[in-house]
């Protein structure tokens, strides 16, 4: 579990972040979070859902790395294989959390356990006068559109709610040995409910930039054959097919 710290000159002048860092922390994760601002380019590489968090109990959306607990597709040895890598990820080993000093405010942290975090590293935060380095500048401006994109997919989510535009649906996977297991508890946008926009909201989504989110959500899901193509390079157990399923209600 990351050991996230409010970063302060007081504390951490002298901490640095290795030149070189990879993604081989989320080696274990079949999901990981996206934002909707991240929908079309992420729909290049992997599906992209919205599920709802066992946890919290609240939607979110999510990008696919792999079509079962544990099985990450795109990671091979350190190397990120897909076209683009999620910014919720990415980050690491920053992450926004609570400041401390002030109440309901969020503030940039470190992992101060990650192997990519030391004195002895290359890139420092803070320069020889106490000042923040680019770095540090650059840390904090992306972790603010990072939490602000995060804020918008909240908001995208709940108009496809309110909008009856999602969708549960869960993923067959046909095995070549005659096996079938199931992906359960995801959801899409309800591509027949669509068509049943009024002209009225049609033209607010228009102008809002609803669609663009929306048509990438959709686009995304052809990505899953990727993720069986890259799983059979991998296992021997053999994917023979994928059906997506609505749910019934």
């Amino acid at each position: 579990m990351a050991n996230l710290a409010p970063i302060r000159k007081e504390q951490h002048q002298n901490l640095k972040i290795a030149a070189k860092r990879s993604l081989k922390h989320i080696a274990g994760l079949h999901i990981v979070p996206i934002t909707a601002a991240e929908y079309a380019k992420g729909a290049m590489s992997f599906p992209v859902f919205i599920v709802n968090d066992p946890e919290t109990k609240r939607f979110r959306s999510v990008a696919m790395l792999g079509l079962e607990t544990g099985e990450n597709l795109f990671l091979d040895g350190d190397n990120w294989t897909a076209l683009y890598a999620p910014q919720s990820v990415g980050m690491a080993p920053f992450a926004l959390g609570l400041d401390p000093d002030k109440e309901k405010t969020l503030t940039a942290c470190v992992d101060l356990d990650s192997e990519f975090v030391g004195e002895d590293k290359e890139l420092p935060l803070f320069d020889e006068s106490g000042n923040e380095t680019d770095l540090m500048k650059n840390v904090q401006e992306t972790l603010g559109r990072l939490y602000e994109n995060e804020v918008m997919t909240e908001k995208f989510i709940k108009e496809m709610q309110d909008a009856d535009l999602l969708e549960e649906v869960e993923l067959v996977i046909a095995f070549a040995n005659g096996e079938k297991k199931k992906i359960v508890g995801v959801h899409t946008i309800k591509e027949p409910k669509l068509r049943e926009l009024t002209d009225e909201q049609v033209l607010d989504f228009h102008k809002r930039g609803l669609f663009i989110p929306i048509h990438s959500m959709l686009s995304s899901i052809g990505q899953i054959n990727r993720l069986a193509q890259l799983r059979n390079e991998r296992k021997e157990e053999k994917v023979a097919g994928v059906q997506i399923v609505p749910v019934e209600k």
